[in-house]
């Protein structure tokens, strides 16, 4: 392990946990811990529940990107080098910085503008679009199915079709958050959500048959 790469990342995972202990003296004892989908509060609890949020988000994250290259049983994580990190950055920072904000909804006891989270999925999905075709065939990363994982030329071509959806993709969540009111963003999220994700993987079995009939 590269201490002086990590500790960025260390540090960007921890900062949820900081700045809920820097504000969980002044939080009441009982506070949101949900809200609907216009940003309306509808359930509530312990604060003492808010520690799961910061473990959850940028923590877990963290945790999980550092094991996988280390049980990865193909070894493929490590050849992507710094595409592996980039992308490590990628996903502890954007959990990072929901944990952050949901803190911040908690403390104000008001989701102001829920299209925020959506904006926030745009710009991860865009991110991960751009990182996909580096990705190598592996166990935990990307779009794995029975058929990207039994050919390295397929799960190349599926992650290469991928990165090109989920940037298109992630662009339109963005500006769709903007425009369209709650709770319609909703169903378009979801549909967009559906579409950049059923099509690669339906690419994939339809490449997995294209290759056994050429071996054939």
């Amino acid at each position: 392990m590269n201490l002086r790469k990590e500790i960025p990342l260390i540090i960007i995972a921890l900062l949820p946990f900081l700045y809920l202990g820097y504000l969980y003296a002044d939080l009441p004892d009982t506070v949101p811990t949900h809200w609907n989908i216009e940003g309306q509060i509808d359930n509530w609890g312990s604060k003492s529940m808010l520690w799961i949020i910061p473990f959850i988000t940028g923590f877990l994250g963290y945790v999980l990107m550092s094991l996988a290259p280390k049980i990865d049983p193909k070894g493929q994580i490590k050849q992507m080098g710094a595409k592996f990190y980039q992308l490590k950055f990628i996903i502890v920072l954007f959990l990072s910085v929901l944990g952050l904000y949901i803190i911040y909804a908690v403390q104000q006891q008001s989701m102001s503008s829920p299209k925020m989270i959506f904006v926030l999925i745009g710009v991860f999905f865009t991110a991960l679009g751009n990182y996909f075709p580096s990705v190598k065939p592996n166990y935990f990363i990307g779009l794995r199915t029975p058929w990207t994982l039994e050919s390295a030329t397929v799960w190349k071509k599926t992650h290469r079709l991928a990165g090109k959806l989920w940037v298109v993709g992630g662009l339109l969540i963005i500006m769709t958050s903007l425009l369209i009111p709650q709770p319609q963003n909703l169903t378009v999220f979801l549909v967009i959500t559906m579409i950049i994700t059923i099509i690669p993987i339906m690419y994939s079995y339809v490449w997995y048959k294209q290759e056994k009939r050429e071996v054939l």
